[in-house]
């Protein structure tokens, strides 16, 4: 089972930018669709990002579509979260969270259905806050 090591959170003013990243072992990410969640203080998790096995998928939820960029790097076992035009509304804690897809599936539309990710990294924080 992959594990996580989550980085790149911290304190930001509202405008500003973070680069999240999340790096793998235990296994072999390009076998794995990757996805971004978060979860708030008091509400519920909700996806966030997810970026399909070859990479050459990605989708985003309406409130972040525009601002943030996920990406990918097999090769090193990362997939980066870039968060443009931070907003108050972002400040949650933020998860990496990965999916095994067989080779069918490898140029296949990722999902953020949080049941198809078996492997779940700690989180990082990210607040933003003038």
């Amino acid at each position: 089972q992959l594990q996580f090591v989550e980085s790149g959170g911290g304190l930001v003013e509202p405008g500003g930018s973070l680069r999240l990243s999340c790096e793998v072992s235990g296994g072999t990410l390009r076998y794995y669709a990757v996805g971004w969640f978060r979860q708030a203080p008091g509400k519920e998790r909700e996806g966030v990002s997810c970026i399909s096995r070859s990479g050459l998928s990605t989708k985003y939820e309406d409130y972040v579509k525009g601002r943030f960029t996920i990406l990918r790097d097999n090769d090193k076992g990362t997939v980066g979260l870039l968060m443009d035009s931070l907003q108050s509304e972002d400040t949650a804690t933020y998860y990496c969270a990965a999916g095994w897809r067989p080779e069918s599936q490898r140029h296949a539309p990722c999902d953020m259905e949080e049941g198809t990710y078996d492997s779940w990294g700690r989180g990082t924080q990210v607040t933003v806050s003038s």
